[in-house]
């Protein structure tokens, strides 16, 4: 039993040395700026933009807009993999059309996988008790809590705000890199101060 517990620590200890790594080759190299920390400006500006091409991409989303409570919107994700994964980036929570808090989302994960990609994605926030979730927590990790729709080509051709009775409507957009699919279960999301 004792040979068991010892070798599952060494295997810990190397996917968490393994994971390090990984995160250091993302914060230092060429993906540092979408990484790294901007200023309240440039969030703003990143999530304008953003936002702007989601909604001429997808007019569900700039439908669900009109009715939201509030919109995150994380405009440039970096996420990075060779067995582990992990993943970051910075963002901005809009209540009719003003920020009002800037946050951060960071995952991990392990599989198989390998590569750097870049995305974003936005959340619309339907009612009045997911925008006070997100405000009141200390640290939300999605998929508890509030229920959210990952909204893809399917669901947004017949998605209206009639038929919108979900919690929170997730859109991913600006998909970029040699990694496969996209998924929020697990991600935690942290309120951060900007200045």
């Amino acid at each position: 039993m004792m040979k068991h517990d010892l070798m599952e620590k060494k295997l810990l200890s190397a996917w968490f040395v393994c994971f390090i790594a990984i995160l250091a080759v993302l914060i230092s190299g060429s993906y540092q700026q979408a990484v790294c920390a901007d200023t309240a400006a440039e969030v703003d500006r990143d999530v304008d933009a953003a936002l702007d091409n989601l909604y001429s991409r997808e007019p569900a989303a700039k439908a669900l807009a009109a009715e939201a409570k509030g919109i995150l919107v994380f405009p440039g994700i970096v996420k990075g993999g060779l067995i582990i994964g992990a993943q970051y980036g910075e963002g901005a929570l809009r209540v009719k059309g003003k920020t009002t808090g800037y946050y951060r989302t960071v995952a991990a994960s392990y599989g198989l996988q390998a590569g750097v990609q870049k995305f974003g994605y936005a959340l619309f926030l339907m009612t009045d008790s997911a925008l006070t979730y997100l405000e009141k927590s200390d640290g939300w990790e999605i998929g508890v809590g509030p229920s959210i729709v990952i909204v893809d080509e399917g669901i947004a051709k017949s998605l209206t705000t009639t038929t919108a009775k979900s919690d929170i409507y997730a859109f991913f957009f600006d998909q970029k890199g040699l990694m496969a699919g996209l998924g929020l279960q697990g991600t935690k999301i942290t309120k951060i101060e900007k200045h």
